[in-house]
């Protein structure tokens, strides 16, 4: 299927690994083309070497995305280099994984900043430009924290809940101006950032860290966790024109882990 993404412009933050880095390989599949970015200056020329061995170029930019003027200073440098950003996918930015008996005060401050703001801080200046060119699209890439509380991500699941709110405000909002906002709620998949899960898991259950990956396959109907493809190919779709009347959409990527209606 065409999806009808050459030459658009996508901008993918956490791009640099993970569900980010399979976001940016799956569009430049498609022919678009891609900008990504993230808080390791490291972390992204090694992306944006294994993208060119691959036969494929992104422009890499370095950012807090935390601050808010990091961010918008990011935008700024990314459309004078690049043009117009068409698609945003926003996935950088996790908050800590912290056993309930162990939260503090300032894990709920970290875990808002972490995941709301760093999403926030670079939606909120560029839905406006979109809004204004009267097209435009986001994906928000979330987790199943903010649908499923779980002892081991109140924090973060909290921050996940207020951006599931902010992706349907957003689309309801920018609609009449051209712009689509939708999210994707991936459960364990398989990337670095899972491994910091299984070990407050472990903590909290006083098992070993193998225990908890091997009951958590064994828990998937599908048999598997996922791979940061099967989110990837999730989220180019809703980005693309072939989504274009789906908005304001929230959809949990578990592998129906969880049954439920929504």
């Amino acid at each position: 299927m065409d999806l009808q993404l050459t030459g658009k412009h996508v901008l993918v933050t956490g791009g640099s690994r993970g569900i980010g880095l399979a976001c940016a390989r799956a569009f430049l599949r498609e022919g678009a083309r891609v900008s990504i970015a993230g808080r390791t200056p490291a972390h992204l020329d090694t992306a944006a070497a294994q993208l060119l061995a691959e036969g494929h170029s992104v422009g890499g930019y370095s950012a807090d995305l935390s601050d808010a003027r990091a961010a918008l200073h990011m935008l700024d440098a990314i459309q004078a280099e690049s043009g117009p950003i068409d698609i945003l996918v926003n996935s950088a930015g996790a908050a800590r994984r912290t056993p309930f008996d162990e939260l503090q005060p300032q894990n709920w401050h970290d875990a808002m900043q972490a995941k709301f703001f760093s999403y926030i801080h670079v939606m909120d200046p560029l839905i406006k430009r979109m809004g204004e060119r009267g097209s435009g699209a986001i994906v928000n890439v979330i987790g199943m924290g903010g649908k499923v509380a779980s002892p081991t991500h109140l924090a973060g699941g909290a921050a996940n809940a207020a951006l599931m709110l902010a992706t349907a405000g957003l689309a309801a909002a920018y609609g009449p101006r051209g712009v689509r906002v939708n999210a994707v709620n991936p459960a364990m998949t398989l990337t670095d950032r899972m491994a910091e899960g299984i070990a407050a898991d472990a903590r909290l259950r006083k098992v070993t860290e193998e225990e908890v990956l091997r009951d958590a396959e064994a828990r998937m109907p599908l048999g598997r966790l996922a791979k940061p493809e099967d989110i990837a190919n999730a989220v180019v779709f809703l980005a693309s024109p072939s989504a274009g009347y789906i908005s304001g959409a929230v959809i949990s990527i578990d592998g129906a882990a969880v049954p439920m209606v929504v």
